[in-house]
């Protein structure tokens, strides 16, 4: 953000700009964290700890197995696992090695798989053994040589870890029969990487880092090419941001809850790299669809942020445990990837006595564009504010800037925005000036921060009135027996589109007359759904996106 005067409520002591480069890549982030805070706990996940000295050790270790088997620089390796204490040693060790990660949803499908490694070029992967029943069905079609597989309880040692797996695999029969001769075990290759000599490789902020592949929620997924200048700027830039709440208090260690898996942009970049930098411990939730299991996680430990997506903040809101634990710590919740509904912003509030903020961003971007300041000057319903040195403005279909208060696409530049998808035509990505469009419709504020209307492409067409989603599902989501729902656009004869609203109840006895008698009162005529589908549960990302395609596709299917 350059000089927005207009802005009146930017966080008191965060500059506009600042001074993005003070590390010389991303290893240099990380191996300067290792020294600095070695003998504090870095990851938690299980009861199990690792400090900033065993990632360091690890994670080397694992960089010199990547260079014994003849990996180089510039090679790609897919990791592919949810949130255990394998994942930080293999990115860290990846990365230390030169080389650029893929990271890969486990839940992908074998045919969703084969498009991100055969379009990657990807050399090797590292796999969590319940998903590696996918990979043999698709390995001889793709360019991966080494193969390495883990099991979830590998790196929680001794009988705890041996009955993870057990249990994992004979007890809940987790994990599918595979056939891969060539593969090694992880912590194999962790053990004969520590007898191998490591040659550390010149890395620069230049260099790519990670391929986060992205749009696989809309079509064809493409892999955002994020350097480690991209990376180490956006650290740089939400560093600056969050100094207040990570101040280095001596004794006092930040305990971050990593619920969002890590090969998720957000996680990855402010859980992982943000929170390791600050010498903070995370703990990494394996499964936090299990919100039960959650909750007496969050009760062992003395959190002070918590990030996440809104259905995770609401699924919490609904355990009637969740009101019990101690949030005497907590400094804030963040939340990303979807809009955070006013009224599930409200209720957290409510039941924590802190705020829950949203902020913005998207996998070209590293991802954080804007956040809202979680000083008590956020604005609900916002995305809040450019993150110092990035510039946010609002644009028409022509690339013409539009004033303040007018609805258009949100554009952006700064230095954590990608130069573009690896290996494509990124034609009309970009706007002239090096304006990334983000395809979200939206307006800024009097006072400076932005607003999400929605996605464009999921903006319905009723009667030649441009009907946006997020609006529909933040007002029916008030309603006290609505747990949550999502809107889309279904064909319609006479008005073009009409919207289909897909409800899971709270209450088994709401009706869908209650729900339509409600959106007639708090909203206009041509806003409301003609059509009331209930569902047990909606589709979702592994993250806990809704997925609003997946049920356009069905409807379109039925």
């Amino acid at each position: 953000m350059k000089d927005f005067p207009w802005i009146k409520n930017y966080p008191e002591g965060v500059p506009a700009d600042i001074n993005l480069y003070d590390h010389q890549s991303l290893v240099d982030l990380f191996e300067k964290s290792c020294r600095q805070f070695a003998g504090r706990v870095a990851f938690e996940n299980m009861g199990v700890t690792l400090t900033y000295a065993q990632v360091d050790k690890l994670s080397q270790d694992f960089a010199a197995y990547l260079q014994s088997i003849g990996l180089q620089k510039g090679d790609r390796i897919a990791i592919q696992m949810p949130n255990v204490l394998q994942f930080p040693v293999a990115f860290f060790g990846a990365l230390r090695a030169g080389l650029i990660v893929v990271n890969t949803n486990p839940l992908y499908t074998p045919r969703e798989m084969e498009h991100q490694f055969k379009d990657s070029q990807a050399k090797a992967i590292v796999i969590v053994a319940n998903f590696a029943h996918s990979l043999e069905k698709i390995l001889s079609n793709t360019s991966i040589k080494h193969i390495i597989v883990t099991q979830l309880g590998d790196m929680l040692g001794g009988l705890k870890g041996m009955l993870v797996n057990f249990v994992v695999k004979r007890i809940k029969k987790m994990v599918p029969p595979f056939n891969l001769p060539a593969a090694v075990n992880f912590m194999d290759a962790l053990k004969k990487g520590a007898g191998c000599s490591f040659s550390k490789p010149i890395i620069t902020n230049e260099d790519i880092a990670v391929l986060q592949y992205t749009g696989g929620t809309t079509g064809v997924a493409k892999g955002a090419q994020l350097s480690h200048g991209n990376i180490v700027a956006h650290n740089s830039m939400i560093a600056h941001w969050f100094y207040p709440y990570l101040k280095q208090t001596p004794g006092v260690q930040e305990v971050i809850i990593t619920a969002i898996p890590m090969y998720h942009i957000f996680a990855l970049t402010v859980n992982g790299v943000l929170m390791f930098s600050a010498g903070a411990k995370s703990i990494l939730i394996t499964n936090p669809r299990d919100i039960p299991g959650f909750v007496k996680e969050l009760k062992k430990h003395k959190f002070s942020i918590v990030t996440g997506v809104n259905t995770l903040f609401n699924g919490l809101l609904n355990n009637p445990d969740f009101a019990n634990l101690d949030f005497s710590f907590l400094k804030g919740a963040v939340g990303g990837g979807m809009a955070v509904q006013d009224v599930v912003a409200k209720k957290w509030q409510e039941a924590t006595g802190k705020p829950l903020v949203e902020g913005y961003g998207l996998s070209e971007t590293s991802p954080v564009l804007c956040c809202n300041p979680l000083d008590g000057t956020h604005q609900m319903g916002t995305i809040g504010l450019p993150v110092p040195s990035t510039e946010v403005a609002i644009f028409d279909d022509d690339g013409n800037q539009l004033p303040q208060g007018e609805t258009g696409e949100i554009c952006a530049r700064g230095p954590q925005v990608m130069t573009g998808y690896w290996e494509k035509d990124n034609e009309g990505v970009f706007f002239p000036g090096g304006w990334f469009r983000t395809g979200d419709i939206g307006l800024m504020t009097e006072q400076g921060f932005f607003k999400i209307v929605d996605r464009k492409k999921d903006m319905i067409k009723v009667s030649g009135f441009n009907v946006f989603p997020n609006e529909i599902e933040n007002v029916l989501a008030a309603h006290p027996k609505i747990l949550e729902l999502a809107a889309i656009g279904v064909p319609d004869e006479k008005s073009g589109e009409a919207i289909k609203a897909f409800v899971v109840k709270r209450d088994p006895s709401l009706t869908a007359d209650e729900v339509l008698a409600y959106a007639r009162e708090n909203l206009t005529n041509y806003k409301v759904p003609r059509h009331i589908e209930f569902r047990t549960e909606l589709p979702k990302t592994n993250v806990g996106k809704i997925l609003r395609r997946a049920l356009k596709e069905e409807s379109a299917a039925s």
